[in-house]
């Protein structure tokens, strides 16, 4: 149901963009969305049934049986919401560890902001999401609400992906919106880590990560990979990443550069004032 909706989402944005002139989308930046997208769908086909069935395994151990202690209407309201609440800690730890971040700065690897960088998913960002959300059957939130909750919570993504449409007033104070996710995708510097939310922004609000746009956002990575072939997207950070382990000098140094954030330094380069050599290959946010 939903891909009709995006397809005509992306149709007249692309239509509004040429009648502009506005250059919204390029050939090459949209066929390496496509490379990404279709390598997410294969991760995707391959382990959303082994996934979905880890839900419904670990959901025996509920601590609650929620669809037993409140109305079907506020069990989809409460999903909704503790959906995006991990999605927001889930967000903000894939900025911050380097690990996590290898795989989603494929999600920001555009220059462009359009409804089609939605669709720039990394290929394992299936998997990544499983040690986050593993936590809802446990608390006892129902696995086929919560996989229809998350389907709603993915379509409301696709809409901020956009510069067609401008600040909404109150709106952008309460919610993800368009203004307020340009700001995420933004390079500059009062815009870097900032607004995770998926749906609300309140938990951006709540702990410290708001950002109001307020300047022309530059979109795309602090050093951008100028490719997109979604092969060299995909892998360029973790090969970054085995580059940096195999030249540490201890095992504190190597779980640094894995576990770490993007920008992460040993302590002894820090104090020195020196950088390490692969630092160009850190496209932190």
């Amino acid at each position: 149901m939903a891909i009709p909706i995006i397809l005509v989402l992306i149709a007249l944005e692309a239509a509004f963009s040429s009648y502009k002139k506005l250059q919204y989308y390029k050939l090459h930046d949209t066929a390496g969305t496509v490379g990404l997208l279709a390598g997410n769908i294969i991760v995707s086909l391959l382990t959303q049934g082994i996934i979905l069935s880890l839900y419904f395994y670990l959901y025996q151990f509920r601590l609650y049986s929620l669809n037993q202690l409140v109305p079907l209407w506020m069990l989809w309201l409460l999903t909704i919401v503790a959906i995006d609440f991990v999605f927001y800690w889930y967000h903000r730890s894939s900025h911050r560890s380097r690990v996590l971040w290898a795989i989603h700065m494929n999600h920001h690897s555009s220059t462009e902001m359009n409804f089609s960088v939605a669709f720039r998913q990394a290929w394992f960002g299936p998997l990544s999401k499983v040690p986050f959300f593993m936590v809802l059957p446990l608390i006892g939130f129902d696995p086929t609400v919560t996989a229809l909750c998350g389907i709603c919570s993915t379509l409301w993504g696709v809409v901020g992906h956009t510069q067609w449409v401008d600040k909404l007033g109150w709106l952008d104070t309460l919610f993800n919106t368009p203004s307020t996710h340009r700001v995420h995708h933004g390079t500059n510097s009062a815009y870097i880590d900032k607004n995770y939310g998926n749906l609300l922004i309140i938990w951006d609000r709540l702990f410290g990560t708001y950002a109001k746009e307020k300047e022309p956002v530059k979109f795309g990575l602090i050093n951008n990979l100028n490719t997109n072939n979604p092969i060299k997207i995909t892998f360029h950070t973790w090969h970054a990443i085995a580059l940096d382990v195999r030249l540490a000098q201890s095992l504190n140094d190597k779980l640094g550069f894995i576990f770490g954030p993007p920008n992460w330094q040993p302590t002894r380069l820090q104090t020195q004032g020196k950088t390490h050599r692969l630092i160009t290959d850190r496209e932190h946010m």
